[in-house]
């Protein structure tokens, strides 16, 4: 079970919530980035590597058997916050088609650089599947 916070009176956030209550056996994804099962970038696109990043989220809760309706946190870490605000409208449609109408507590932050070179971002999450 899970219940979004939203404090009386506040915005309401586009794309994000403010917060999450939750009970239930909790999972936790490692940052993940846009390569393939082989490790291998199909991509230098920053839209099309967010994609691949979410799917790979996707397919890590699967394991679990878990979705991304479960999902109460992601971290963000981009190279370029630039290009991810000019591209928000892109990145919101790709995330609707790989997580759906589902918004998790999010942060975005900018780094100097990953891991892996041709990463353009990488995402943590966490989800927790009610009892």
């Amino acid at each position: 079970m899970w219940n979004v916070l939203q404090p009386p009176g506040w915005v309401q956030p586009k794309g994000y919530s403010n917060g999450i209550e939750a009970r239930g056996r909790q999972i936790y994804v490692a940052g993940m980035v846009g390569w393939n099962e082989k490790a291998e970038f199909e991509t230098d696109d920053f839209v099309g590597q967010c994609r691949q990043t979410l799917r790979n989220i996707v397919q890590t809760l699967a394991c679990a058997q878990a979705g991304p309706q479960h999902i109460v946190r992601m971290t963000w870490y981009v190279k370029d916050k630039h290009e991810y605000l000019a591209r928000a409208r892109e990145l919101g449609t790709v995330y609707q088609e790989v997580i759906g109408r589902h918004y998790p507590v999010m942060a975005l932050v900018q780094v100097a650089d990953l891991v892996e070179d041709r990463a353009k971002v990488e995402i943590e999450a966490t989800a927790v599947v009610p009892d």
